[in-house]
Protein backbone atom coordinates (compact mmCIF):
# COMPACT_ATOMS: atom_id res chain seq x y z
CA UNK A 1 0.00 0.00 0.00
CA UNK A 2 1.31 3.45 -0.89
CA UNK A 3 1.88 5.67 2.10
CA UNK A 4 0.49 9.12 1.46
CA UNK A 5 3.03 11.17 3.38
CA UNK A 6 3.55 14.89 2.96
CA UNK A 7 7.24 15.66 3.37
CA UNK A 8 6.41 19.29 4.12
CA UNK A 9 5.11 18.13 7.51
CA UNK A 10 8.41 16.45 8.39
CA UNK A 11 11.19 18.07 10.43
CA UNK A 12 13.58 20.24 8.41
CA UNK A 13 16.40 17.66 8.49
CA UNK A 14 14.22 14.85 7.16
CA UNK A 15 12.64 17.20 4.64
CA UNK A 16 16.07 18.13 3.25
CA UNK A 17 17.03 14.46 3.12
CA UNK A 18 13.93 13.69 1.05
CA UNK A 19 14.65 16.60 -1.28
CA UNK A 20 18.29 15.57 -1.75
CA UNK A 21 17.30 11.96 -2.41
CA UNK A 22 14.79 13.16 -5.00
CA UNK A 23 17.41 15.35 -6.72
CA UNK A 24 19.78 12.39 -7.00
CA UNK A 25 17.13 10.74 -9.13
CA UNK A 26 15.47 13.67 -10.90
CA UNK A 27 18.66 15.33 -12.15
CA UNK A 28 20.16 12.34 -14.01
CA UNK A 29 16.70 11.30 -15.21
CA UNK A 30 16.17 14.78 -16.68
CA UNK A 31 19.58 14.74 -18.37
CA UNK A 32 18.96 11.34 -19.92
CA UNK A 33 15.51 12.45 -21.13
CA UNK A 34 17.09 15.37 -22.96
CA UNK A 35 19.72 13.03 -24.40
CA UNK A 36 16.93 11.08 -26.11
CA UNK A 37 16.56 14.04 -28.47
CA UNK A 38 20.10 13.89 -29.89
CA UNK A 39 18.99 11.63 -32.75
CA UNK A 40 16.77 14.32 -34.33
CA UNK A 41 19.44 15.09 -37.00
CA UNK A 42 19.27 11.49 -38.28
CA UNK A 43 16.36 12.48 -40.55
CA UNK A 44 18.81 14.46 -42.67
CA UNK A 45 21.87 12.31 -41.93
CA UNK A 46 20.11 9.21 -43.28
CA UNK A 47 18.69 10.96 -46.37
CA UNK A 48 21.42 9.73 -48.76
CA UNK A 49 20.99 6.06 -47.91
CA UNK A 50 17.29 6.29 -48.74
CA UNK A 51 18.08 7.36 -52.31
CA UNK A 52 17.54 4.51 -54.82
CA UNK A 53 20.95 5.11 -56.41
CA UNK A 54 22.91 5.30 -53.15
CA UNK A 55 24.65 1.97 -53.71
CA UNK A 56 25.97 3.06 -57.12
CA UNK A 57 27.54 6.30 -55.89
CA UNK A 58 30.62 5.63 -53.76
CA UNK A 59 31.40 8.42 -51.36
CA UNK A 60 31.75 9.54 -47.77
CA UNK A 61 29.33 7.61 -45.58
CA UNK A 62 30.30 9.31 -42.30
CA UNK A 63 26.80 10.80 -41.94
CA UNK A 64 25.30 7.32 -41.73
CA UNK A 65 27.82 6.25 -39.09
CA UNK A 66 27.22 9.42 -37.06
CA UNK A 67 23.47 8.87 -37.25
CA UNK A 68 23.92 5.30 -36.03
CA UNK A 69 26.00 6.47 -33.08
CA UNK A 70 23.33 9.04 -32.17
CA UNK A 71 20.64 6.36 -32.22
CA UNK A 72 22.72 4.12 -29.95
CA UNK A 73 23.07 7.02 -27.50
CA UNK A 74 19.30 7.52 -27.56
CA UNK A 75 18.64 3.82 -27.01
CA UNK A 76 20.92 3.69 -23.97
CA UNK A 77 19.55 6.97 -22.61
CA UNK A 78 16.00 5.65 -22.94
CA UNK A 79 16.82 2.57 -20.86
CA UNK A 80 18.57 4.79 -18.31
CA UNK A 81 15.48 6.98 -17.83
CA UNK A 82 13.29 4.01 -16.90
CA UNK A 83 15.91 2.35 -14.68
CA UNK A 84 16.65 5.59 -12.79
CA UNK A 85 12.97 6.33 -12.18
CA UNK A 86 12.06 2.76 -11.25
CA UNK A 87 12.90 3.00 -7.49
CA UNK A 88 10.41 5.86 -7.12
CA UNK A 89 7.73 4.71 -9.55
CA UNK A 90 7.55 1.16 -8.16
CA UNK A 91 6.25 2.59 -4.88
CA UNK A 92 3.19 3.73 -6.78
CA UNK A 93 2.65 0.64 -8.93
CA UNK A 94 5.39 -1.94 -9.31
CA UNK A 95 3.75 -3.66 -12.29
CA UNK A 96 3.46 -0.47 -14.34
CA UNK A 97 6.96 0.64 -13.33
CA UNK A 98 8.42 -2.69 -14.38
CA UNK A 99 6.41 -2.50 -17.58
CA UNK A 100 8.01 0.88 -18.31
CA UNK A 101 11.49 -0.60 -17.91
CA UNK A 102 10.59 -3.53 -20.18
CA UNK A 103 9.05 -1.22 -22.78
CA UNK A 104 12.15 0.99 -22.81
CA UNK A 105 14.41 -2.04 -23.24
CA UNK A 106 12.21 -3.26 -26.11
CA UNK A 107 12.36 0.16 -27.74
CA UNK A 108 16.16 0.21 -27.43
CA UNK A 109 16.37 -3.29 -28.93
CA UNK A 110 14.54 -2.15 -32.06
CA UNK A 111 16.90 0.82 -32.33
CA UNK A 112 19.97 -1.41 -32.06
CA UNK A 113 18.53 -3.66 -34.76
CA UNK A 114 17.75 -0.66 -36.96
CA UNK A 115 21.30 0.64 -36.69
CA UNK A 116 22.59 -2.84 -37.58
CA UNK A 117 20.39 -2.86 -40.70
CA UNK A 118 21.70 0.52 -41.86
CA UNK A 119 25.33 -0.32 -41.18
CA UNK A 120 24.89 -3.56 -43.13
CA UNK A 121 23.47 -1.58 -46.05
CA UNK A 122 26.43 0.77 -45.74
CA UNK A 123 28.85 -2.16 -45.82
CA UNK A 124 27.25 -3.39 -49.05
CA UNK A 125 27.55 0.13 -50.45
CA UNK A 126 31.27 0.05 -49.79
CA UNK A 127 31.61 -3.21 -51.76
CA UNK A 128 30.48 -1.52 -54.95
CA UNK A 129 27.45 -1.36 -57.27
CA UNK A 130 26.85 -5.04 -57.94
CA UNK A 131 23.32 -6.07 -58.87
CA UNK A 132 22.83 -8.41 -55.94
CA UNK A 133 24.32 -6.00 -53.39
CA UNK A 134 22.10 -3.17 -54.66
CA UNK A 135 18.93 -5.18 -54.06
CA UNK A 136 20.15 -6.45 -50.70
CA UNK A 137 21.17 -2.97 -49.59
CA UNK A 138 17.72 -1.58 -50.43
CA UNK A 139 16.13 -4.46 -48.50
CA UNK A 140 18.11 -3.55 -45.36
CA UNK A 141 17.10 0.11 -45.68
CA UNK A 142 13.45 -0.94 -45.95
CA UNK A 143 13.88 -3.15 -42.89
CA UNK A 144 15.27 -0.15 -41.02
CA UNK A 145 12.24 1.96 -41.99
CA UNK A 146 9.87 -0.76 -40.80
CA UNK A 147 11.55 -1.37 -37.47
CA UNK A 148 11.87 2.39 -36.97
CA UNK A 149 8.11 2.68 -37.42
CA UNK A 150 7.55 0.09 -34.70
CA UNK A 151 10.34 0.99 -32.29
CA UNK A 152 10.15 4.77 -32.54
CA UNK A 153 6.58 5.22 -33.67
CA UNK A 154 4.53 2.80 -31.57
CA UNK A 155 6.52 1.73 -28.51
CA UNK A 156 7.16 5.33 -27.33
CA UNK A 157 3.39 5.71 -27.03
CA UNK A 158 3.36 2.78 -24.61
CA UNK A 159 6.29 4.29 -22.72
CA UNK A 160 4.63 7.64 -22.21
CA UNK A 161 1.22 6.20 -21.41
CA UNK A 162 2.73 4.12 -18.59
CA UNK A 163 4.94 6.97 -17.39
CA UNK A 164 2.13 9.52 -17.58
CA UNK A 165 -0.16 7.34 -15.46
CA UNK A 166 2.56 6.71 -12.87
CA UNK A 167 3.50 10.38 -12.64
CA UNK A 168 -0.13 11.47 -12.42
CA UNK A 169 -0.89 9.04 -9.58
CA UNK A 170 2.31 9.83 -7.68
CA UNK A 171 2.21 13.64 -8.15
CA UNK A 172 5.97 13.65 -8.64
CA UNK A 173 5.47 16.37 -11.27
CA UNK A 174 2.58 18.77 -11.97
CA UNK A 175 -0.54 16.84 -13.07
CA UNK A 176 -0.83 18.88 -16.28
CA UNK A 177 2.55 17.58 -17.42
CA UNK A 178 1.50 13.99 -16.72
CA UNK A 179 -1.72 14.48 -18.70
CA UNK A 180 0.29 15.56 -21.76
CA UNK A 181 2.11 12.23 -21.63
CA UNK A 182 -1.10 10.24 -21.27
CA UNK A 183 -3.02 12.14 -23.95
CA UNK A 184 -0.04 12.30 -26.32
CA UNK A 185 0.13 8.52 -26.59
CA UNK A 186 -3.12 8.31 -28.54
CA UNK A 187 -2.31 10.56 -31.54
CA UNK A 188 1.07 8.81 -31.80
CA UNK A 189 -0.65 5.41 -32.06
CA UNK A 190 -3.10 6.87 -34.59
CA UNK A 191 -0.20 8.23 -36.63
CA UNK A 192 1.56 4.86 -36.48
CA UNK A 193 -1.53 3.08 -37.79
CA UNK A 194 -2.01 5.70 -40.54
CA UNK A 195 1.58 5.24 -41.71
CA UNK A 196 1.35 1.45 -41.45
CA UNK A 197 -1.66 1.34 -43.78
CA UNK A 198 -0.23 3.92 -46.16
CA UNK A 199 -2.60 6.79 -45.41
CA UNK A 200 0.29 9.15 -44.67
CA UNK A 201 4.00 9.05 -45.45
CA UNK A 202 6.54 8.32 -42.71
CA UNK A 203 8.16 11.75 -43.09
CA UNK A 204 5.00 13.74 -43.83
CA UNK A 205 3.95 16.75 -41.72
CA UNK A 206 0.96 14.78 -40.38
CA UNK A 207 3.28 12.06 -39.11
CA UNK A 208 5.36 14.72 -37.39
CA UNK A 209 2.28 16.30 -35.81
CA UNK A 210 1.17 12.94 -34.39
CA UNK A 211 4.51 12.66 -32.59
CA UNK A 212 4.56 16.27 -31.37
CA UNK A 213 2.66 15.80 -28.05
CA UNK A 214 4.97 12.97 -26.98
CA UNK A 215 8.01 15.05 -27.92
CA UNK A 216 6.66 18.01 -25.93
CA UNK A 217 6.00 15.77 -22.94
CA UNK A 218 9.43 14.15 -22.86
CA UNK A 219 11.35 17.37 -23.51
CA UNK A 220 9.31 19.30 -20.94
CA UNK A 221 9.74 16.49 -18.43
CA UNK A 222 13.50 16.50 -18.94
CA UNK A 223 13.73 20.26 -18.45
CA UNK A 224 11.41 20.16 -15.41
CA UNK A 225 13.37 17.39 -13.70
CA UNK A 226 16.65 19.24 -14.22
CA UNK A 227 15.41 22.65 -13.07
CA UNK A 228 12.73 21.83 -10.50
CA UNK A 229 13.14 18.19 -9.53
CA UNK A 230 10.35 16.14 -8.03
CA UNK A 231 7.65 17.75 -5.93
CA UNK A 232 8.56 17.17 -2.29
CA UNK A 233 4.97 16.54 -1.19
CA UNK A 234 4.45 13.67 -3.66
CA UNK A 235 3.16 10.26 -2.63
CA UNK A 236 6.39 8.52 -3.61
CA UNK A 237 9.01 10.65 -1.90
CA UNK A 238 8.72 8.78 1.35
CA UNK A 239 8.69 5.09 2.14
Amino acid sequence: MTRNINTEALPATLQNTAINAGRKISLPAGIFYLLTFVSIPTLSLYAPIHEPDFISHPGNANNIIIGGMLEIIVALAGIATAVILYPLLRKQNNTLALGLVASRVLEASTMFAGVAFLLTALGLHQKGPETDTTATSRAFVILYDRIFLLGQGFIPAINDLLLGILLYKSRLVPPALSVIGIAGAFPLVAGYIAILFGFVDRISPLAGLSALPVAVFEFSLGVYLIIKGFKTNSHCMAG
